[in-house]
């Protein structure tokens, strides 16, 4: 919904950017449906000033903004929180489909820590799983073999586990974040910088298109494809437009193995309505 181009030497961190990309998104949205929005990032999120941004958003009259962002947990102030936490407030932890997730359990440590600064009615919640083989633990992790992650929401209702599930599903991000460099933001054109937000904002526009047309088009491997294969088998079909009788035609080759799906994914995008 929204990309900026920022230099090479911009930190991950910078709320103001941050706040920038959401308003361009947010706007976006038909106003019907701003009246309940949720914000989730990784731990870049985790600042007082896009927090307070959020909060102050969510206090307009109508409308309830909440966020689910990582917060940082190589600190003192959350280590000393979990180490202190008992045995027995652990729950297990869930899957997105809301089944148990082995060895994984979630906690809050709100009460644990001293949140003066940050929005009034920000929680902190931690899970802990055995990390995969190979990981890399900190010397508190190393201690009891768990990995800690935790993460900042306001969201006040909901069990601990289905809000960690929520959290964590923000991952898929990184889906399309891979699909968009695969359609042109992993090669910048030139060294001029207006050359290159344009370019930005033109690969922003293809990877919608491509979002798009899988979701409202396509079923089976292709709705699922990466951009290099869907290339591959669709975009470079070798077709001709023709015409006659006053109407175009696209032709497509028999013999090219996906020309059947093509034609369903043309039927599909026909019979949509047009806007009114």
């Amino acid at each position: 919904m929204a990309v900026t181009l920022r230099p090479g030497n911009a930190g991950s961190n910078h709320a103001g950017d941050h706040i920038e990309v959401l308003r361009r998104a947010i706007a976006q949205i038909p106003a019907a449906h701003r009246n309940h929005l949720l914000v989730r990032a990784d731990g870049a999120g985790a600042t007082h000033q896009l927090l307070n941004w959020l909060t102050a958003l969510g206090q307009v009259r109508g409308r309830r903004v909440e966020y689910s962002v990582g917060f940082p947990t190589k600190n003192t102030a959350v280590t000393s929180a979990i180490a202190r936490l008992p045995v027995t407030v652990w729950t297990p932890a869930v899957t997105a489909g809301g089944d148990i997730r082995e060895h994984a359990q979630v906690a809050e440590i709100t009460g644990l820590l001293d949140l003066t600064g940050w929005p009034d009615g920000m929680r902190v919640i931690v899970r802990r799983e055995h990390p995969h083989p190979g990981a890399q633990l900190s010397l508190f992790e190393a201690a009891d073999g768990y990995r800690y992650q935790a993460f900042a929401t306001n969201t006040r209702i909901g069990q601990l586990g289905f809000l960690e599930a929520r959290h964590r599903a923000h991952a898929r991000v990184e889906d399309r974040i891979k699909a968009a460099k695969d359609t042109g933001l992993g090669r910048l054109p030139s060294q001029e910088w207006a050359i290159n937000c344009a370019w930005v904002q033109i690969a922003a526009v293809a990877a919608d298109l491509i979002a798009w047309l899988q979701l409202l088009a396509l079923d089976g491997d292709l709705a699922q494809a990466e951009p290099k294969l869907l290339r591959f088998r669709m975009l470079h079909v070798p077709a001709r437009l023709t015409r006659g009788a006053r109407r175009r035609r696209l032709r497509i080759p028999n013999c090219w193995p996906w020309a059947a799906e093509i034609v369903k994914a043309f039927r599909r995008i026909m019979i949509i309505p047009a806007p009114t």
